[in-house]
Protein backbone atom coordinates (compact mmCIF):
# COMPACT_ATOMS: atom_id res chain seq x y z
CA UNK A 1 0.00 0.00 0.00
CA UNK A 2 1.25 3.43 -1.20
CA UNK A 3 0.84 7.29 0.23
CA UNK A 4 -0.73 9.26 -2.54
CA UNK A 5 -1.07 12.73 -1.68
CA UNK A 6 -4.38 14.94 -2.77
CA UNK A 7 -1.79 17.85 -3.37
CA UNK A 8 -2.68 21.69 -3.70
CA UNK A 9 -5.95 22.99 -4.10
CA UNK A 10 -5.56 25.82 -6.18
CA UNK A 11 -7.78 29.20 -4.90
CA UNK A 12 -10.05 30.39 -7.30
CA UNK A 13 -10.25 33.89 -6.59
CA UNK A 14 -6.43 34.75 -8.28
CA UNK A 15 -5.58 36.44 -11.17
CA UNK A 16 -6.38 35.66 -14.65
CA UNK A 17 -5.39 36.80 -17.89
CA UNK A 18 -8.53 37.28 -20.39
CA UNK A 19 -7.17 36.95 -24.23
CA UNK A 20 -9.29 36.99 -27.52
CA UNK A 21 -10.02 33.55 -28.98
CA UNK A 22 -8.48 33.61 -32.42
CA UNK A 23 -10.26 31.43 -35.65
CA UNK A 24 -7.22 30.09 -36.98
CA UNK A 25 -5.44 26.72 -36.32
CA UNK A 26 -2.98 25.26 -33.29
CA UNK A 27 0.63 25.53 -33.83
CA UNK A 28 3.60 26.09 -32.30
CA UNK A 29 7.22 26.62 -33.23
CA UNK A 30 9.90 24.37 -31.46
CA UNK A 31 13.60 25.32 -31.09
CA UNK A 32 15.59 22.20 -29.53
CA UNK A 33 19.27 22.31 -28.70
CA UNK A 34 21.10 19.55 -30.93
CA UNK A 35 23.93 16.99 -29.42
CA UNK A 36 26.70 17.01 -31.92
CA UNK A 37 26.76 13.50 -32.06
CA UNK A 38 23.22 13.97 -33.79
CA UNK A 39 24.27 16.81 -36.56
CA UNK A 40 25.17 14.46 -39.43
CA UNK A 41 21.32 12.64 -38.71
CA UNK A 42 19.80 16.35 -39.47
CA UNK A 43 19.31 18.00 -42.32
CA UNK A 44 21.26 21.35 -42.46
CA UNK A 45 18.44 23.52 -43.49
CA UNK A 46 17.28 22.78 -40.04
CA UNK A 47 20.40 23.47 -37.98
CA UNK A 48 21.01 26.78 -36.48
CA UNK A 49 24.40 27.53 -35.53
CA UNK A 50 24.98 30.42 -32.18
CA UNK A 51 28.55 30.13 -31.49
CA UNK A 52 29.32 26.48 -30.36
CA UNK A 53 25.93 25.65 -29.30
CA UNK A 54 23.41 23.79 -32.44
CA UNK A 55 19.51 23.97 -32.45
CA UNK A 56 17.04 22.08 -34.58
CA UNK A 57 13.79 23.98 -35.73
CA UNK A 58 10.62 22.14 -36.21
CA UNK A 59 6.78 22.96 -36.19
CA UNK A 60 3.94 21.38 -35.39
CA UNK A 61 0.01 21.06 -35.90
CA UNK A 62 -2.14 20.59 -33.14
CA UNK A 63 -2.27 16.61 -33.62
CA UNK A 64 1.26 16.18 -35.10
CA UNK A 65 4.36 17.29 -36.19
CA UNK A 66 4.31 19.08 -40.14
CA UNK A 67 7.11 19.58 -42.35
CA UNK A 68 7.32 21.55 -45.65
CA UNK A 69 4.90 19.84 -48.49
CA UNK A 70 1.62 19.81 -50.04
CA UNK A 71 0.87 16.69 -48.22
CA UNK A 72 3.35 17.24 -44.70
CA UNK A 73 2.70 20.84 -44.12
CA UNK A 74 -0.26 23.15 -42.38
CA UNK A 75 -1.83 25.95 -44.35
CA UNK A 76 1.78 26.45 -44.99
CA UNK A 77 2.98 27.16 -41.47
CA UNK A 78 6.14 25.09 -41.48
CA UNK A 79 7.28 26.16 -44.56
CA UNK A 80 6.96 29.91 -42.69
CA UNK A 81 8.97 28.48 -39.94
CA UNK A 82 11.51 27.13 -42.17
CA UNK A 83 11.87 30.07 -44.27
CA UNK A 84 12.24 32.58 -41.54
CA UNK A 85 13.99 30.27 -39.03
CA UNK A 86 16.74 32.77 -38.24
CA UNK A 87 14.84 35.70 -36.90
CA UNK A 88 12.11 33.80 -35.53
CA UNK A 89 15.18 31.78 -32.97
CA UNK A 90 16.34 35.09 -32.56
CA UNK A 91 12.82 36.33 -31.39
CA UNK A 92 11.66 33.24 -29.62
CA UNK A 93 14.71 31.20 -28.27
CA UNK A 94 14.62 27.66 -27.35
CA UNK A 95 11.46 25.96 -26.45
CA UNK A 96 7.83 25.15 -27.93
CA UNK A 97 6.10 28.27 -29.14
CA UNK A 98 2.65 27.94 -28.92
CA UNK A 99 0.01 30.18 -30.80
CA UNK A 100 -2.80 30.65 -33.41
CA UNK A 101 -1.99 30.63 -36.87
CA UNK A 102 -4.42 32.54 -38.78
CA UNK A 103 -5.23 35.28 -41.41
CA UNK A 104 -5.40 34.89 -45.27
CA UNK A 105 -6.31 32.14 -46.69
CA UNK A 106 -6.90 29.80 -43.32
CA UNK A 107 -10.36 30.75 -41.97
CA UNK A 108 -13.24 33.21 -43.16
CA UNK A 109 -14.09 34.48 -40.24
CA UNK A 110 -12.39 38.04 -40.54
CA UNK A 111 -12.99 38.97 -44.42
CA UNK A 112 -10.47 39.37 -46.97
CA UNK A 113 -7.36 39.79 -44.78
CA UNK A 114 -4.38 40.15 -47.23
CA UNK A 115 -1.86 38.89 -44.66
CA UNK A 116 -1.66 35.80 -41.98
CA UNK A 117 -0.55 36.48 -38.24
CA UNK A 118 1.14 33.37 -35.43
CA UNK A 119 -0.55 35.16 -32.29
CA UNK A 120 1.38 33.55 -29.17
CA UNK A 121 -0.58 32.11 -26.29
CA UNK A 122 2.00 32.77 -23.65
CA UNK A 123 1.50 37.24 -22.97
CA UNK A 124 3.50 37.22 -19.94
CA UNK A 125 6.39 36.00 -22.12
CA UNK A 126 5.61 37.68 -25.41
CA UNK A 127 3.66 40.60 -24.34
CA UNK A 128 5.76 42.93 -26.26
CA UNK A 129 7.30 40.68 -29.18
CA UNK A 130 6.57 42.12 -32.54
CA UNK A 131 8.12 40.69 -35.50
CA UNK A 132 7.10 41.28 -39.32
CA UNK A 133 8.56 38.92 -41.77
CA UNK A 134 7.05 37.90 -45.61
CA UNK A 135 6.51 34.50 -46.52
CA UNK A 136 4.69 34.13 -50.42
CA UNK A 137 4.93 37.78 -50.84
CA UNK A 138 2.62 38.40 -47.74
CA UNK A 139 3.61 39.85 -44.69
CA UNK A 140 3.23 37.45 -41.78
CA UNK A 141 3.26 38.96 -38.74
CA UNK A 142 4.11 37.38 -34.64
CA UNK A 143 2.88 39.24 -31.87
CA UNK A 144 0.98 38.09 -28.56
CA UNK A 145 -2.96 37.43 -28.82
CA UNK A 146 -4.63 40.54 -27.53
CA UNK A 147 -5.28 40.66 -23.88
CA UNK A 148 -8.41 42.30 -23.33
CA UNK A 149 -8.39 41.90 -18.71
CA UNK A 150 -5.52 41.05 -16.15
CA UNK A 151 -6.54 41.17 -12.35
CA UNK A 152 -8.69 38.96 -10.08
CA UNK A 153 -11.08 36.41 -11.00
CA UNK A 154 -14.84 37.57 -11.42
CA UNK A 155 -17.22 35.97 -13.62
CA UNK A 156 -19.16 39.05 -14.33
CA UNK A 157 -15.94 40.47 -15.89
CA UNK A 158 -15.81 37.85 -17.33
CA UNK A 159 -19.15 38.77 -18.89
CA UNK A 160 -18.25 42.75 -19.23
CA UNK A 161 -15.27 41.48 -21.23
CA UNK A 162 -17.37 39.06 -23.77
CA UNK A 163 -20.05 42.16 -23.96
CA UNK A 164 -17.48 44.28 -24.84
CA UNK A 165 -15.51 42.32 -27.60
CA UNK A 166 -19.05 41.71 -28.78
CA UNK A 167 -19.93 45.26 -29.32
CA UNK A 168 -16.78 46.31 -30.37
CA UNK A 169 -15.97 43.63 -32.20
CA UNK A 170 -12.36 41.94 -32.82
CA UNK A 171 -9.20 43.39 -31.36
CA UNK A 172 -6.84 41.06 -33.19
CA UNK A 173 -8.26 41.88 -36.76
CA UNK A 174 -9.41 45.18 -35.48
CA UNK A 175 -13.29 46.10 -35.55
CA UNK A 176 -14.18 42.36 -37.58
CA UNK A 177 -17.91 41.89 -36.08
CA UNK A 178 -17.69 37.86 -36.38
CA UNK A 179 -15.67 36.94 -33.06
CA UNK A 180 -15.05 33.66 -31.84
CA UNK A 181 -14.49 34.17 -28.33
CA UNK A 182 -12.47 34.78 -25.47
CA UNK A 183 -10.09 32.51 -23.23
CA UNK A 184 -9.03 32.93 -19.92
CA UNK A 185 -6.05 31.95 -18.34
CA UNK A 186 -6.00 30.94 -14.37
CA UNK A 187 -2.72 31.91 -13.24
CA UNK A 188 -2.55 29.56 -9.72
CA UNK A 189 -3.61 26.60 -11.60
CA UNK A 190 -2.11 26.87 -14.88
CA UNK A 191 -5.35 26.62 -16.71
CA UNK A 192 -6.74 27.77 -19.78
CA UNK A 193 -10.50 27.23 -20.08
CA UNK A 194 -12.37 28.85 -23.43
CA UNK A 195 -15.87 30.82 -23.63
CA UNK A 196 -16.83 31.09 -27.32
CA UNK A 197 -20.01 32.64 -28.81
CA UNK A 198 -21.21 29.88 -30.61
CA UNK A 199 -24.03 28.59 -28.15
CA UNK A 200 -21.60 25.95 -26.88
CA UNK A 201 -21.15 28.04 -23.48
CA UNK A 202 -24.36 29.16 -21.81
CA UNK A 203 -23.66 32.36 -19.18
CA UNK A 204 -26.67 35.03 -18.15
CA UNK A 205 -27.27 35.71 -21.95
CA UNK A 206 -27.41 33.62 -25.55
CA UNK A 207 -23.87 34.48 -27.11
CA UNK A 208 -25.56 34.02 -30.53
CA UNK A 209 -23.15 36.94 -32.27
CA UNK A 210 -25.38 39.63 -31.17
CA UNK A 211 -24.96 42.30 -28.74
CA UNK A 212 -26.46 41.48 -25.15
CA UNK A 213 -29.09 43.51 -24.14
CA UNK A 214 -29.74 42.20 -20.28
CA UNK A 215 -27.41 43.66 -17.22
Amino acid sequence: MEFRSWGKTPRLFRDIVITEKIDGTNSAVIFEDVSLMDVDLIPSDELIVRGPYLYQVGAQSKNRLIYPGKTTDHYGFAAWVKENREILFDTLGVGHHFGEWWGKGIQKRYGNLNYRVFSLFNTKKHRDTFLRTRFNDMDVMVESVPVLYEGEFSEEVIHEVAKELLKNGSVAAPCAPNVEGIVVYHTQSDQVYKFTFDNQDKGKWEYDGSVPTQD
